[in-house]
């Protein structure tokens, strides 16, 4: 009885929207979170690499991404002209889950220095497709919490259809994207 009484208010208190290639569920009991879904069109240890390598998350999210794979260690993006995202590891199972204390956009400086939780898991549900769960916790009360909380509804999906495209088409260039860079 206790289970079903939390698997239904989990279904009353949310709403899935955008059913293209990434599914986005904003759940507000019985805990408040954003939960994104996507199946991406490669192997387990293809994404896992893409996900947690400087080399492979510079295919898809920023030029110079760095990820230091380690409790404490940082994913973070790098983007041209000085601004920065991504979050802290705090935890992480090869291949099956990475948990981080993620920071929010700069335009969210209570939320960026309080950080939220943010816990992707990866499982191969094909030969050739990996679905990636990011469920993102720890969202609190207030004006600036709320307007992250709408943000990073659209935020985190784009992230997820990046990664989903990495893979349709190959790495980005990012050369074609911001110009050459300097070295």
């Amino acid at each position: 009885m206790k289970l079903s009484s939390c698997v239904f208010l989990f279904a009353a208190g949310s709403l899935a929207f955008a059913q293209g290639p990434v599914k986005v569920t904003k759940a507000s009991a019985p805990v408040k979170a954003l939960i994104f879904e996507a199946d991406i069109p490669a192997l387990l240890d293809e994404v896992w690499a893409a996900f947690t390598t400087n080399d492979g998350l510079s295919t898809w999210l920023t030029p110079n991404a760095t990820v230091e794979l380690k409790k404490g260690g940082d994913w973070l993006a790098h983007f041209p002209g000085g601004g920065s995202g991504g979050g802290t590891i705090l935890s992480y199972r090869p291949k099956e889950e990475i948990v981080m204390s993620a920071m929010a956009p700069p335009q969210f400086p209570h939320v960026r220095e309080e950080r939220t939780t943010a816990a992707w898991q990866f499982r191969a549900v094909a030969p050739k497709t990996t679905r990636v769960v990011l469920t993102q916790t720890g969202w609190k009360p207030g004006d600036e919490w709320d307007k992250a909380y709408e943000y990073l509804a659209d935020g985190n999906k784009q992230l997820l259809e990046t990664l989903q495209q990495r893979f349709v088409t190959g790495p980005i260039d990012w050369a074609k994207v911001f110009g050459p860079q300097p070295k």
